[in-house]
């Protein structure tokens, strides 16, 4: 298996999605976004692009709130063919089998944004940056997270560049 390059991971937490066990939604993976949470997402997803961000991939958990976060991004980045899904970043995800997913499927994409879920996307960085979860890491509903990667692998291998919360991101123009 071939090791990801140095690449940029970004790393973006689902927007507001309805509340867990809203009748009609008894299934968690089921639970959309709500207008609020869509309406905020675009403006986020607008404030990335002023951001001059760019992505090769959009790599989300194919929970229905992470999806629909995963392709409104697309949609403003124009990049709804290069949108896939992977139970690796689904609530219970396996962390090191998504590292090898990446380093198996996506070896040569150097910018890559993961869309997904709370504790496990902060468990994620964690392990990155400090080679374990025991950084205490708070990644809002809209958050987005940037870090640099020399070789991607499970353990210590990435840079925090930095961390805003959806509150920063909705004041970029």
């Amino acid at each position: 298996m071939m090791l990801a390059a140095s690449m940029d991971l970004y790393i973006l937490r689902h927007a507001i999605a309805v509340e867990h066990g809203t009748a009609g939604y008894e299934r968690d993976s089921d639970r959309p976004l709500t207008n609020k949470g869509e309406r905020k997402m675009r403006c986020i997803a607008e404030a990335m692009r002023s951001l001059e961000l760019s992505f090769d991939l959009i790599l989300s958990s194919p929970f229905v709130r992470a999806r629909q976060t995963a392709e409104i991004v697309a949609n403003v980045f124009g990049m709804e063919k290069r949108l896939e899904f992977t139970k690796n970043l689904a609530v219970g995800g396996n962390k090191q089998e998504l590292i090898n997913e990446l380093n198996k499927n996506y070896a040569d994409m150097k910018r890559i944004i993961l869309v997904g879920h709370e504790p496990y996307l902060s468990g994620l960085i964690s392990v990155l940056i400090a080679g374990n979860e025991g950084l205490f890491i708070t990644m809002k509903k809209g958050g987005v997270c940037a870090l640099t990667i020399d070789s991607l692998q499970y353990g210590k291998c990435a840079t925090l560049e930095w961390l805003l919360a959806p509150s920063q991101l909705t004041r970029i123009e």
